[in-house]
């Protein structure tokens, strides 16, 4: 093993610092310090932090941090915050938020730019929270961007994803519309003491409640009844389905700003943990995430070597294209038959 990957094995943190910006930087190696620290991961509790701009997920972040610590875990945090479409930078101020654990040698916060990366999340935050599972992160906090309606990256890379909810947000129309709202093992309704809150909770529970009873009776096994990423074919179906097989997402409301409803919300957490670990639904919802990404690794790296290897024929044909002497149809599948002859 390298040195470096050894040393975040031992728990050094600056070793894990390097490492992390290595990764983000794609810099010469980084795969192989990858490679290395892989058989040493799978120990971490991975959250994701998703939901509109302006929600508290910040905030709120910085109590589940609070909470954590005081039960004795270590906890990792990685921050996406949106790059500039014009010049690529980055303000990277979700963690102004978290000063106040700067000193504590029991949190890692690093803050990473999107860099452009669809998804609410950069392209390296699966692999930075690799990094600091091989730390020794007990817990890995994955806070995204401030989302829409289909951002939806953070359930292939957490285990538990939180979607955080502000009353004064959208209409009961928002509730039940598809999207990130489906995706949520827990909901955090948060700024609980603005008006609103419990008509939010309500849109909410009426959500889950149409969503389960749908898939009930199309004797599918989706959306609320387990989770919207698990196959019918991989977990039993139907009405008979035993109801520990199934997973409701629970609505806990909080005020981040005053450490509120942080214990409920924490516990939560904790029980889907348990669900994903003791259940074949659960399990097979960890399948199937390792399944998306090592197809989505796999995409971008024939994307990377077809690149590569086809070099100027690519744009020839976009000047094909331009011109109108054939069409983009004919010229991809005419690129796809020159990459695989090589």
């Amino acid at each position: 093993m390298s040195d470096l990957g050894a040393r975040i094995l031992a728990g050094d943190q600056r070793a894990a610092a390097r490492a992390m910006r290595n990764v983000d930087d794609r810099m010469p190696g980084h795969l192989e310090l990858l490679k290395e620290i892989f058989p040493s991961t799978g120990r971490a509790f991975v959250v994701g932090v998703t939901g509109n701009p302006g929600a508290g997920k910040s905030t709120l972040t910085d109590r589940l941090i609070e909470r954590y610590r005081a039960g004795g875990r270590t906890v990792g945090v990685i921050c996406v915050d949106p790059s500039s479409p014009y010049t690529g930078g980055a303000i990277l101020g979700d963690r102004i938020r978290m000063t106040r654990h700067a000193t504590d040698a029991g949190v890692f916060i690093r803050s990473v730019a999107t860099r452009g990366h669809l998804g609410g999340l950069s392209r390296s935050a699966r692999d930075m929270v690799r990094v600091l599972d091989a730390y020794g992160c007990d817990v890995v906090i994955v806070e995204t961007v401030g989302v829409g309606q289909d951002e939806l990256e953070i359930t292939r890379t957490a285990h538990s994803t939180l979607v955080v909810m502000a009353p004064g947000m959208g209409d009961e129309i928002q509730a039940i519309k598809a999207g990130i709202l489906e995706t949520a093992d827990v909901f955090a309704v948060n700024k609980a003491d603005r008006d609103g809150a419990d008509s939010t909770m309500r849109d909410l529970e009426l959500m889950i409640a149409l969503g389960t009873e749908t898939m009930v009776a199309s004797g599918k096994n989706r959306a609320h009844v387990v989770h919207g990423g698990v196959k019918v074919d991989m977990i039993p179906s139907g009405p008979e389905t035993p109801d520990q097989e199934r997973w409701t997402p629970p609505i806990a409301k909080c005020i981040a700003t005053r450490g509120e409803g942080i214990a409920e919300l924490v516990e939560a957490l904790d029980r889907h943990r348990a669900w994903l670990d003791g259940t074949q639904a659960g399990r097979a919802r960890r399948h199937l995430r390792l399944a998306e990404e090592l197809r989505e690794s796999l995409r971008e790296t024939l994307i990377e070597a077809a690149t590569h290897a086809l070099g100027g024929e690519i744009e020839r044909a976009v000047s094909d294209v331009e011109a109108k002497t054939i069409d983009p149809y004919t010229a991809t599948e005419q690129l796809l038959t020159a990459f695989r002859a090589r």
